[in-house]
Protein backbone atom coordinates (compact mmCIF):
# COMPACT_ATOMS: atom_id res chain seq x y z
CA UNK A 1 0.00 0.00 0.00
CA UNK A 2 1.45 3.27 -1.20
CA UNK A 3 2.02 5.90 1.60
CA UNK A 4 1.66 3.09 4.65
CA UNK A 5 4.67 2.28 6.83
CA UNK A 6 5.68 -1.32 6.47
CA UNK A 7 6.06 -3.71 8.48
CA UNK A 8 8.53 -5.44 7.92
CA UNK A 9 12.14 -3.69 9.77
CA UNK A 10 14.21 -1.74 7.33
CA UNK A 11 11.55 -1.13 4.49
CA UNK A 12 10.01 1.98 4.71
CA UNK A 13 10.27 2.67 8.12
CA UNK A 14 8.78 5.88 8.86
CA UNK A 15 9.95 8.33 11.61
CA UNK A 16 7.86 7.73 14.17
CA UNK A 17 8.77 3.97 13.46
CA UNK A 18 12.66 4.24 13.43
CA UNK A 19 12.18 5.96 16.58
CA UNK A 20 9.94 3.33 18.30
CA UNK A 21 12.49 0.61 17.21
CA UNK A 22 15.42 2.45 18.69
CA UNK A 23 13.97 2.96 21.81
CA UNK A 24 13.20 -0.37 22.09
CA UNK A 25 16.85 -1.77 21.29
CA UNK A 26 17.77 0.51 24.30
CA UNK A 27 15.47 -0.73 26.33
CA UNK A 28 13.16 2.70 26.97
CA UNK A 29 10.24 1.03 26.47
CA UNK A 30 10.24 -1.94 28.81
CA UNK A 31 11.27 0.29 31.90
CA UNK A 32 8.45 2.97 33.13
CA UNK A 33 6.68 3.42 36.12
CA UNK A 34 3.06 2.98 36.75
CA UNK A 35 0.72 6.53 36.22
CA UNK A 36 0.47 7.80 40.15
CA UNK A 37 -3.16 7.85 39.86
CA UNK A 38 -3.06 4.00 39.03
CA UNK A 39 -0.93 3.11 42.17
CA UNK A 40 -2.80 5.31 44.06
CA UNK A 41 -6.17 3.07 43.63
CA UNK A 42 -4.12 0.40 43.52
CA UNK A 43 -3.15 1.42 47.19
CA UNK A 44 -6.13 2.06 48.06
CA UNK A 45 -8.43 -1.18 46.74
CA UNK A 46 -5.50 -3.02 47.90
CA UNK A 47 -7.95 -6.85 48.16
CA UNK A 48 -9.52 -5.60 44.97
CA UNK A 49 -6.75 -5.03 42.73
CA UNK A 50 -5.01 -8.31 44.61
CA UNK A 51 -8.20 -10.25 42.78
CA UNK A 52 -8.15 -8.24 39.49
CA UNK A 53 -4.76 -9.02 39.33
CA UNK A 54 -5.40 -13.14 40.31
CA UNK A 55 -7.85 -12.90 37.61
CA UNK A 56 -5.92 -11.71 34.93
CA UNK A 57 -3.65 -14.73 35.86
CA UNK A 58 -6.30 -17.30 35.88
CA UNK A 59 -7.48 -16.11 32.64
CA UNK A 60 -3.99 -16.00 30.47
CA UNK A 61 -2.84 -19.81 32.24
CA UNK A 62 -6.42 -20.96 31.44
CA UNK A 63 -5.96 -20.93 27.96
CA UNK A 64 -4.19 -22.56 25.23
CA UNK A 65 -3.14 -18.40 23.80
CA UNK A 66 0.65 -18.11 24.62
CA UNK A 67 1.56 -14.39 26.40
CA UNK A 68 2.80 -12.89 23.11
CA UNK A 69 -0.85 -13.54 21.73
CA UNK A 70 -2.65 -12.34 24.73
CA UNK A 71 -0.76 -9.11 25.11
CA UNK A 72 -1.33 -8.03 21.51
CA UNK A 73 -5.06 -9.31 21.65
CA UNK A 74 -5.37 -7.39 25.18
CA UNK A 75 -3.26 -4.10 23.01
CA UNK A 76 -6.05 -4.36 20.44
CA UNK A 77 -9.07 -4.19 22.82
CA UNK A 78 -7.23 -1.36 24.68
CA UNK A 79 -7.08 0.40 21.32
CA UNK A 80 -10.32 -0.27 20.55
CA UNK A 81 -12.03 1.31 23.75
CA UNK A 82 -9.30 4.20 22.90
CA UNK A 83 -7.41 3.73 26.29
CA UNK A 84 -4.23 4.99 25.87
CA UNK A 85 -2.54 4.26 28.62
CA UNK A 86 -4.43 0.28 28.73
CA UNK A 87 -2.47 0.89 24.70
CA UNK A 88 1.42 1.86 26.49
CA UNK A 89 0.87 -1.30 28.83
CA UNK A 90 -0.04 -3.07 26.69
CA UNK A 91 2.38 -2.03 23.85
CA UNK A 92 5.19 -2.53 26.62
CA UNK A 93 4.04 -6.21 27.90
CA UNK A 94 4.28 -7.23 24.28
CA UNK A 95 7.50 -6.24 23.56
CA UNK A 96 8.74 -7.75 27.32
CA UNK A 97 6.79 -11.23 25.77
CA UNK A 98 8.86 -11.28 22.62
CA UNK A 99 6.53 -9.77 20.08
CA UNK A 100 8.14 -7.47 16.98
CA UNK A 101 7.90 -3.49 16.66
CA UNK A 102 6.20 -4.53 13.41
CA UNK A 103 3.77 -7.26 15.12
CA UNK A 104 2.63 -4.44 17.66
CA UNK A 105 2.32 -2.03 14.66
CA UNK A 106 0.38 -4.49 12.50
CA UNK A 107 -2.14 -5.56 15.13
CA UNK A 108 -3.07 -2.16 15.71
CA UNK A 109 -3.30 -1.17 12.15
CA UNK A 110 -5.48 -3.95 11.19
CA UNK A 111 -8.15 -2.90 13.23
CA UNK A 112 -8.98 0.37 10.59
CA UNK A 113 -11.32 -1.57 9.00
CA UNK A 114 -13.60 -2.10 12.69
CA UNK A 115 -12.44 0.44 14.45
CA UNK A 116 -11.91 3.39 12.22
CA UNK A 117 -8.81 4.91 10.69
CA UNK A 118 -8.84 7.96 13.37
CA UNK A 119 -8.66 5.73 16.15
CA UNK A 120 -6.13 3.08 14.53
CA UNK A 121 -3.66 6.63 13.63
CA UNK A 122 -4.34 7.69 17.62
CA UNK A 123 -3.23 4.34 18.83
CA UNK A 124 0.10 4.26 16.47
CA UNK A 125 0.49 7.81 17.68
CA UNK A 126 0.52 6.84 21.29
CA UNK A 127 3.08 3.79 20.71
CA UNK A 128 4.87 6.30 19.12
CA UNK A 129 4.60 8.51 22.50
CA UNK A 130 6.62 5.83 24.39
CA UNK A 131 9.56 6.27 22.77
CA UNK A 132 9.88 9.99 22.54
Amino acid sequence: MRGFPSFQEGKGISRHHAIFTESIKEGKMTRGKLPEHYEVIKRENKKFFSALERLGKVAREEGPLDEKTVQLIQLAAAVAIRSEGAVHSHARRALAAGAEVGEIRHSITVLATTIGFPTVAAALNWINDLSE
